[in-house]
C-alpha cells in the first residue's frame, strides 16, 4: 500500500478500504466476505456461526459467476464447483451451505486484514473457527458501519470486485485491463479478446475510495448512491479542451474526479475553469496511489500519462500549460475538511 496514501492516523475507512482496495488479489473470496460484513450489520460481540454466513458468501460468489466464470486464479476450487452447481440446480441450498462451509472460507477469514506482509492493526472480526465454529465482530466493525462513509463502501466492493474478475475473464493480469469512460452512461468500459466492448462498473464507485468517499475539491463528503445529491464524475482538465487540439485523452481515467455538485457547477464552482496548481499536485498524488497500488486501472492510467512518476508529472505539466494558454484564468475551492491527499 502506498504509504503517501495512509493518514498520520488511519481511520477505520483506511482501514476497511486497504484491505478491500489495496493488494493483490488470488480469488474473490474478500470482497464477498466484505460484502456479507456490511450487509448483516452485526453489532459488536456477536458471533456469526460459519453456516449462518454460509448462504450470503455463496450467494455472492454464485452471482459473480454468472458474470465472470472465473473468480480466482488457481485452477481449481471444490467451493467455486458448488457455487456453480447451485446456479445449474444440481444441488440445493443447504447442500451449497454444507459445502461452503467445509470447503468456502478455508483462507479467507485468514487473509482477511492482511494488507501487503501483515495484518492491518485494527480488525473487523476475530477468528473463532477452533473454538465456536465462526467469527466474532469487534467493536471497530460497528463503529465502521456507524459512519457517513459506510454507505459509500459496498458500491466500492462491487467495483473493485468486477474490474478483477474483467481482468480474469479475459486471461490478462489485473494491472494490464485496458479501461475507457464512456460519459454519456458513466461507465467504465474494456474490449474482450474480439475486440467487442465490455462494461465493467460504473465510475463513481471505482473512484470513491481512492479520493477516501471525499469531494477531490473540497474534502465535503460524497455518497456514491445517493439519490438526491450524486456527485458528479469531473473532467480535471475541462471536457471543452476535448475540442480543442486535446482530443480524447480528456475522457481518460487519469482525468477523471469525483467532485460534490457545489464544487464542480454550483455558483463559484469550477465549471468550465482550469484547477490551479496546487489542485493538479492533488490529482499527481491520487494516480500515483492508484499506480503504486495493485489497481486494475493501473496499466490504463500509465498507458495514458507516462511509464515513470518523472514522465507522469511531466505529461500533467504540458497538459496544464496547454490548456492555461487557452483558458487564461484558474480556480480552486475553498477546502470544507483537512486535506487527505
Amino acid at each position: 500500500m502506498s504509504a503517501r496514501f495512509t493518514s498520520k492516523v488511519p481511520t477505520l475507512e483506511d482501514y476497511w478500504r486497504s484491505v478491500i482496495l489495496f493488494g493483490r488479489n488470488v480469488a474473490s473470496y474478500k470482497f464477498a466476505l466484505g460484502k456479507c460484513l456490511l450487509e448483516l450489520n452485526p453489532p459488536s460481540g456477536q458471533l456469526l456461526k460459519l453456516e449462518d454466513l454460509a448462504l450470503p458468501f455463496a450467494t455472492h460468489v454464485a452471482d459473480h459467476l454468472k458474470l465472470a466464470d472465473k473468480q480466482g486464479t488457481s485452477s481449481s476450487s471444490r467451493f467455486l464447483d458448488a457455487c456453480r452447481q447451485f446456479n445449474a440446480g444440481e444441488i440445493t441450498r443447504a447442500q451449497l451451505i454444507d459445502k461452503t462451509v467445509q470447503h468456502g472460507f478455508n483462507n479467507v477469514i485468514d487473509a482477511f486484514h492482511v494488507v501487503g506482509q501483515a495484518p492491518i492493526p485494527s480488525k473487523f472480526f476475530v477468528d473463532e473457527r477452533n473454538s465456536n465454529q465462526g467469527i466474532r465482530i469487534t467493536d471497530e466493525l460497528s463503529e465502521l458501519l456507524g459512519r457517513t462513509q459506510a454507505a459509500n463502501l459496498p458500491g466500492e466492493i462491487e467495483s473493485r470486485w468486477r474490474l478483477v474478475e474483467t481482468a480474469w475473464e479475459l486471461g490478462i493480469s489485473q494491472s494490464a485491463i485496458a479501461v475507457n469512460y464512456d460519459s454519456a452512461s458513466d461507465e467504465l468500459f474494456t474490449f474482450d479478446q474480439s475486440n467487442r466492448r465490455k462494461a465493467v462498473t460504473s465510475s463513481r464507485p471505482a473512484l470513491s475510495g481512492y479520493q477516501k468517499g471525499k469531494c477531490f475539491y473540497c474534502f465535503d463528503d460524497i455518497l456514491t448512491d445517493s439519490r438526491e445529491i450524486t456527485p458528479d464524475v469531473d473532467h480535471f482538465f475541462p471536457h471543452k479542451l476535448k475540442q480543442h487540439g486535446f482530443g480524447p485523452m480528456i475522457d481518460g481515467v487519469w482525468n477523471l474526479v469525483l467532485a460534490c455538485q457545489r464544487c464542480n457547477r454550483g455558483i463559484g464552482g469550477k465549471s468550465d475553469r482550469l484547477p490551479t496548481l496546487r489542485l493538479l499536485e492533488r490529482l499527481a498524488r491520487r494516480n500515483e496511489f492508484l499506480i503504486a497500488s495493485h489497481h486494475p486501472l493501473r496499466e490504463t492510467l500509465i498507458l495514458q500519462t507516462g511509464t515513470t512518476e518523472a514522465s507522469r508529472n511531466n505529461f500533467l505539466d504540458n497538459m496544464h500549460n496547454r490548456a492555461k494558454a487557452l483558458l487564461i484564468h484558474t480556480w480552486e475551492a475553498r477546502e470544507i475538511s483537512e486535506p487527505l491527499f
